[in-house]
């Protein structure tokens, strides 16, 4: 429908729009909740060959990903009539990082972000200048070995992540509970809010116990759905409140 508000779903280094497009089941949700989804392809890099986002991987990328996503929305909003307010961007690993990058620097156009194993690099975290307060999301678990949570050269660790969303939104509260194990494997995970922030935005953190470097689904034995859990975060902000009920 018309004003609809518009999700991206960035996919990681060396995969591909079609494969998360197939493995985050992004689309029965959009289908259900009345929202249009977008799955971008990288370019491949110069250095490597592999599709990717150039998430300020310096010096190993020059594409002006930031510009090119900003400007592939703003066209999907002008040609589909979709939600000029409403427009979010989520990814899985690098799109993860990518999504970072977009809330750092075109925060006037995707209004929350939530990443998927991904984090912020050095260069996005040094660099990370937002116009507004911008909502986010982490879902990560502590097995992930890929993007380590606890960080390393090219990759910001996670706690550290969040403790920058806090402070820049100025958060003044914080709590932490159990994510249940819905699949009784004796895992679960632990589920961080910062909230009472400014702008009425939020950051969240679902820590998961024993995940490694995957998109969570119930099918795949995880305790959550992440396309679930991310839309019901983005629609928090749906301002026409046709979605929120």
């Amino acid at each position: 429908p018309e004003n609809s508000p518009l999700v991206f779903v960035l996919h990681g280094y060396t995969s591909n729009s079609n494969n998360i497009m197939n493995y985050s089941r992004m689309n029965s949700i959009a289908e259900e909740k009345g929202f249009a989804v977008c799955y971008p392809q990288g370019t491949n890099n110069e250095m490597t060959g592999m599709p990717h986002w150039n998430a300020n991987i310096k010096p190993m990328s020059s594409v002006p990903d930031s510009d090119f996503l900003t400007q592939l929305a703003k066209l999907l909003q002008d040609q589909y009539k979709l939600s000029k307010e409403n427009t979010f961007v989520s990814g899985m690993s690098n799109g993860g990082f990518m999504s970072y990058t977009l809330a750092c620097e075109q925060s006037g156009t995707f209004k929350a972000i939530a990443s998927v194993t991904g984090s912020m690099t050095p260069e996005t975290y040094n660099s990370c200048n937002p116009i507004h307060s911008t909502s986010v999301m982490q879902i990560h678990g502590d097995a992930d070995t890929v993007v380590p949570y606890f960080g390393n050269w090219r990759s910001r660790s996670i706690p550290s992540v969040m403790e920058y969303w806090e402070e820049y939104n100025n958060c003044q509260t914080s709590n932490i509970s159990s994510v249940p194990d819905n699949n009784s494997d004796g895992n679960g995970g632990l589920f961080y809010l910062y909230d009472e922030c400014i702008a009425e935005v939020q950051a969240q953190l679902y820590l998961m116990t024993n995940m490694g470097h995957e998109w969570p689904r119930l099918s795949n034995d995880n305790d959550i759905n992440a396309a679930d859990v991310i839309w019901n975060f983005f629609q928090q902000y749906d301002i026409n409140g046709r979605i929120n009920e």
